[in-house]
């Protein structure tokens, strides 16, 4: 007898069910947990998807909608489709295709696939990669994290050495801080905006706010010369991974040497036991250009490229994930 799927649209009554879903999931994270995706629900339209297999939770899609577009949230650093630890390739296809067939049947002519990179997910999930070639999707943009794989470093280099022994010298105490205030108001938001003309993707309020819901994941250190906060890093903890949300400091950061020393104690000391740090993006411009003063600071403690890829899929191609095993 052949299976039966069913594609549900999230509301609020299977709120346990995605949170423990995701959190036995392969390729989950926090970021998909109910608590983080909603902290901003004004500014979406959520269409997350949950895929049954005979009654039984198999996969889930975070999401929103633009008009007649499904984004992989956009709300969120990385996306795609969230797999149960034990899912096969077969049956990622089919629940992959019923989604596709559910979107198609809703009007949903797109769907932009934001993808995760591999570093994040405790078991191999590469399943959608492949769906991706044989639906004929379009490779839309494709990012480069800098990454250390911790359990395989490469030495540091004298740049960066220098840069620590410097704020040796001037005696910088690093510290994890619970509030966020000091870094966004006296560091972050005026570099953003001397730099950029931007303000950081979470205000101070929801930043805050993410602490609260989940105070083991986020964490803040800022670093203090003479008792003046001179620079900081918030840094989003995972599983696997230490990822790097937020570096900024002050107009003296090279004469201080304070983000170098930052970093390795982050690296050497913090986060030893995680499996990987990923500093990320210093792409610019949708991908096609990169920032080579940065990419040249964040390979200079040993970091190396991972790449993340976002797609566009035709709904209407679902079809073109039959007859794929002979």
């Amino acid at each position: 007898m052949d299976a039966k799927y069913e594609v549900v649209k999230y509301s609020k009554r299977f709120y346990d069910d995605w949170n423990d879903f995701v959190a036995t999931s392969k390729n989950g994270t926090f970021l998909f947990h109910r608590d983080f995706m909603e902290y901003h629900q004004d500014r979406f339209e959520d269409y997350s998807l949950m895929v049954y297999r005979d009654k039984k939770l198999v996969g889930v899609l975070p999401a929103n909608k633009v008009k007649n577009e499904v984004h992989s949230h956009q709300g969120l650093t990385y996306g795609g489709f969230v797999l149960s630890k034990g899912i096969k390739f077969e049956l990622v296809l089919e629940a992959f295709k019923v989604v596709l067939k559910f979107l198609h049947d809703n009007q949903i002519k797109t769907l932009v696939l934001k993808q995760l990179p591999s570093i994040y997910a405790a078991l191999p999930s590469d399943e959608t990669q492949y769906l991706m070639f044989l639906l004929h999707s379009e490779l839309i943009k494709r990012d480069t994290l800098s990454v250390i794989d911790l359990n395989n470093k490469l030495e540091i280099s004298n740049n960066r050495k220098e840069g620590f022994k410097r704020a040796d010298k001037h005696h910088l105490i690093v510290k994890e801080e619970f509030a966020f205030d000091l870094f966004w108001n006296e560091i972050l938001i005026k570099n953003l905006k001397k730099k950029h003309q931007t303000k950081p993707v979470h205000s101070l309020e929801e930043i805050t706010l993410l602490k609260k819901r989940f105070p083991n994941q986020i964490r803040q250190f800022n670093v203090y010369y003479d008792n003046k906060i001179v620079a900081g890093s918030t840094v989003f903890e995972t599983a696997r991974v230490a990822h790097i949300q937020y570096i900024s400091a002050n107009e003296d950061k090279s004469k201080l040497g304070s983000l170098d020393y930052l970093f390795v104690r982050l690296i050497e000391n913090i986060f030893k036991d995680k499996k990987y740090f990923d500093f990320g993006i210093s792409n610019e411009n949708q991908g096609l250009q990169i920032n080579k003063g940065l990419q040249f600071w964040k390979e200079g403690f040993g970091a190396r490229t991972v790449a993340q890829d976002f797609y566009k899929v035709k709904t209407e191609y679902y079809n073109k994930l039959e007859n794929v095993f002979i």
